[in-house]
């Protein structure tokens, strides 16, 4: 039977880097995958391919709508969804084998198949009825999330998909709805609207993009209001029926306490993401799991089982892949005897439609209920310079920073390439920087990052070009 220092189950972003890491530093590490695949959810069905499809479908858009507006004229566009889908995967077939190619390199053993827990230092690996024992002296659990539904709603990835059918669909549908207005429903049916859909968006609150900044919030639905995208808030899902020529939902106004019914071509199903543990043996083993069947852990990342760590979506935390990695280069430093370490407060979260929404840190609602004292900066990608001349103006920059101590608290931006200017916030908030910090940094001109640098000195009420 062969023995390792560390088995990590799964191969998505968290156990794949964990693996990486830990041979890194010495430890003689496997990851043991069953999708047939290294990079989990995130590479093969999730945020990969879903940003080729954003960029592709923004693309098509831009083509079709925008260009004649700005001395581009192109003749008799066209959309090839089966070239796109063809574009798509390839990029995924290449960076799913650029993580083989890695673990060649780092000397990580890759086992293909299902790992279930025997014991605290067992794993049985089965794959095509054969099972093989291994033994280890510590275990990692990165087994990642699977799509959650509604009670009564069985997602069939024909007529009733998943994020996963969102990225598959053969033909554009002509009406689509999409249940659940937080970041994969919005990003897929920006996607589909794009290519042509008529697409309604049915959420059971108030606002999208729950537990957002609400002004960020507002200002996002109103600019996907504008791009077509229709909302129907404060709706109750009771029942969503599927047929051969389309599906049928039942919903309910929660205002007027009226029912409505609609029919669409395609419904996908986006109201988040459950821990995938089935399987594992957890209980049998004695690994604690909370009432929403996330593993417990403690700020080690340990489980009830010391030797035994878990990452990623089967704990508490946001759902993101680069939240995974940090935790996965956490317990492989702290299993070599360093300080592995992740800093909650700052991991930063994007939504890639056009325009991006990027955050990082705490909201106002957040501030107000912690009766934190804080000041605003804001400054409109309008008054930008690079946004104005590339057509790019809608959306701006929020800064929270404390009123005493001026500390950044927290980041909110709503505009074009938001999703990269993010990580200049998330290292000034990881070194304690205040607003004047950043407003004193010199911003490269003309640059849509120069809204971060005017929002820092509105702290202070005193921006240049606004």
């Amino acid at each position: 039977m062969e023995s390792f220092d560390l088995i990590v189950i799964g191969g998505g972003p968290g156990g794949y880097v964990c693996a990486i890491r830990a041979s890194q530093l010495g430890l003689k590490t496997a990851c043991v995958e069953s999708r047939g695949a290294l990079g989990g959810t995130c590479l093969n069905v999730g945020c990969i391919p879903s940003k080729s499809l954003l960029n592709l479908s923004e693309n098509f858009s831009k083509a079709k709508k925008d260009f004649r507006n700005q001395g581009i004229e192109i003749e008799g566009i066209k959309l090839n969804i089966e070239k796109m889908m063809s574009n798509k995967n390839k990029s995924v077939q290449v960076l799913t084998k650029g993580v083989e190619f890695l673990f060649k390199k780092n000397k990580v053993t890759y086992i293909k198949g299902k790992g279930v827990l025997f014991s605290k230092n067992d794993v049985v690996v089965y794959e095509n009825n054969k099972k093989t024992s291994y033994k280890a002296k510590n275990i990692v659990i990165a087994t990642g999330s699977s799509a959650a539904s509604l009670p009564g709603i069985e997602i069939d990835e024909k007529n009733i998909i998943s994020s996963t059918g969102a990225l598959s669909l053969n033909d554009v549908p002509k009406k689509l709805a999409v249940i659940g207005g937080g970041y994969i429903g919005l990003e897929m049916g920006s996607v589909w609207s794009r290519l042509g859909s008529e697409v309604t968006v049915i959420e059971y609150l108030e606002h999208i993009t729950p537990g957002m900044d609400k002004e960020i919030s507002n200002e996002f639905k109103k600019i996907l209001t504008k791009q077509g995208i229709k909302f129907k808030m404060g709706s109750r899902v009771n029942k969503v029926k599927s047929s051969n020529i389309g599906v049928t939902i039942n919903y309910t106004d929660l205002k007027s306490s009226q029912e409505e019914t609609l029919e669409f071509d395609k419904v996908l199903v986006s109201v988040g993401r459950k821990p995938y543990t089935e399987g594992l043996n957890l209980t049998k083993i004695g690994i604690k799991k909370d009432n929403k069947g996330r593993i417990e852990v403690n700020d080690k990342l340990q489980t009830s089982i010391k030797n035994i760590y878990a990452i990623g979506d089967v704990i508490k935390g946001p759902m993101l892949a680069h939240k995974a990695e940090e935790e996965g280069i956490a317990v492989a430093e702290i299993l070599a005897g360093q300080a592995g370490h992740v800093n909650y407060n700052v991991i930063p979260g994007v939504i890639y439609t056009s325009p991006e929404v990027a955050t990082v840190g705490k909201t106002e609602e957040q501030l107000s209920k912690e009766k934190k004292s804080y000041k605003v900066g804001k400054f409109p990608f309008l008054a930008n310079s690079r946004a104005k001349v590339n057509n790019e103006t809608e959306g701006f920059v929020k800064i929270l920073a404390d009123s005493k101590t001026d500390k950044v608290l927290g980041v909110h931006i709503i505009g074009p390439h938001c999703g990269d200017m993010i990580a200049e916030m998330a290292l000034a908030m990881e070194f304690g920087a205040s607003a004047e910090d950043i407003a004193r940094t010199c911003h490269a001109h003309p640059t849509h990052t120069e809204a971060i640098k005017e929002a820092a000195l509105a702290v202070d009420k005193r921006p240049i070009h606004f």
